[in-house]
């Protein structure tokens, strides 16, 4: 499978590496390769630069935003949630098509500092934004509940535990599952299809939950449990 993932940053880098050990054919799309690979690393939060990171993946692909969403049978966008409608928009309508597009982002406005504030909320969310702005790509937002680890490796959290989708294409939402079940390890029965994509507005308003949990638990690698 080829895919395409909006987004260089420590998430995109996570997914493309699970999905390239998967086998997959996977494309990094950035607005500015060069300046991507030339960005140095965040030493002081043990990130190392983008350009050491590729030196040891590689086979993973790296190019503008345009080229992964023209690359990828399957998209992602893994940008920061206030850079999500640029990132899209510099990918291209024509690019982006009738595609799926995976969307993990979330609104987080860091403007005033920690803790961030969800910039749409309430009556809306970021997965509407998008699904509006670009009305023939297939939006399904999931995966944006849990640290990134989490993300591609369920396991890594002892016990049943869920992942949430939403979206309006009932035929993307069952690729997306299966995306999430074959890639990710993910079990049928740890899915709750949400509905519609306005139900990503639920979703997106876990994480400043999420968020004071992380300050609590002095640990990322926690995920919501269902029961009823």
């Amino acid at each position: 499978m080829t895919i395409g993932i909006l987004g260089t940053g420590m998430v995109g880098q996570i997914l493309a590496t699970a999905l390239f050990a998967r086998g997959n054919q996977v494309m990094m799309g950035t607005r500015n390769v060069a300046d991507t690979l030339a960005k140095p690393g965040n030493a002081g939060r043990g990130m190392a630069s983008f350009s050491d990171w590729h030196q040891k993946n590689s086979g993973i692909q790296v190019g503008t935003f345009a080229e992964a969403a023209a690359f990828g049978e399957i998209l992602i966008n893994a940008t920061s949630g206030m850079a999500s409608l640029a990132a899209l928009e510099a990918a291209g309508v024509d690019n982006l098509g009738d595609k799926v597009l995976i969307d993990i982002s979330n609104p987080l406005d860091f403007s005033k500092g920690m803790p961030p504030t969800l910039s749409v909320v309430n009556d809306d969310s970021l997965g509407e934004v998008l699904q509006r702005q670009f009305p023939r790509v297939k939006v399904v937002k999931t995966l944006n509940t849990m640290t990134a680890a989490l993300m591609v490796n369920p396991a890594a959290v002892p016990g049943r535990h869920n992942v949430f989708v939403s979206g309006n294409d009932v035929d993307a939402k069952a690729t997306v599952k299966t995306f999430l079940t074959d890639q990710f390890g993910w079990t049928p029965d740890s899915i709750i299809d949400m509905g519609d994509i306005t139900t990503a507005r639920g979703t997106e308003q876990l994480l400043p939950i999420w968020i004071r949990l992380y300050g609590v638990l002095q640990t990322p690698m926690f995920n919501f449990a269902i029961v009823k």
